[in-house]
């Protein structure tokens, strides 16, 4: 059996609240929200994992988040991105080195798995972010570059308590989660 699966931190009940206000901010912008308790961000996608690579990946996700403390996400921005045209509706964060490293162990150290001797990594680079919503590109491309220019500075922190192995179920209604392991750091 194949598991679409994710590694992510899952976004504190009081900031999803927070940051979901500002959606009548962007009732513009052609947009499927995300379902609020799919709100997260992901560290590491990777795709479906036959049932040897699941529990390899879960085995060493823990060993390596036992060498993390728990430690503090800060998120700036929400605004449209990441280019033009914008695909997303999403929050940025600030640089941050301990998120950064993590995301860089965990790939290195599950890329180098036996069980992922044919396993592509993603070809993009790192960029932490929170995605609130997507776009529907072909609505969008009826609106002016100006529509896409709403951005709002944000000052809200949370901390990072625990990382979560996710599997993504795939249906009608959009992305269903599943939390398969949530490891405290």
């Amino acid at each position: 059996m194949l598991h679409r699966t994710f590694i992510a931190i899952n976004i504190k009940e009081n900031i999803k609240k927070r940051v979901l206000e500002y959606k009548k901010d962007f009732l513009e912008i052609p947009a499927k929200w995300v379902n609020k308790d799919n709100i997260h961000i992901t560290l590491n996608f990777l795709g479906n994992l036959d049932d040897t690579q699941l529990v390899e990946t879960i085995e060493t996700t823990e060993g390596i988040i036992s060498n993390y403390e728990s430690f503090v996400l800060n998120i700036n921005k929400i605004s449209l991105g990441p280019k033009f045209p914008p695909r997303l509706i999403w929050l940025t964060l600030d640089e941050n080195e301990v998120l950064n490293k993590l995301h860089t162990e965990l790939e290195d150290s599950i890329y180098s798995l036996d069980s992922y001797q044919f396993k592509m990594k993603e070809e993009r680079s790192f960029t932490p972010h929170v995605t609130l919503a997507r776009i529907k590109s072909f609505e969008s491309k009826k609106l002016s570059k100006e529509a896409f220019d709403i951005k709002r500075d944000l000052k809200l922190s949370f901390e990072v308590a625990s990382i979560d192995i996710i599997e993504s179920g795939l249906k009608k209604g959009g992305p269903e989660y599943t939390i398969l392991r949530s490891i405290e750091l």
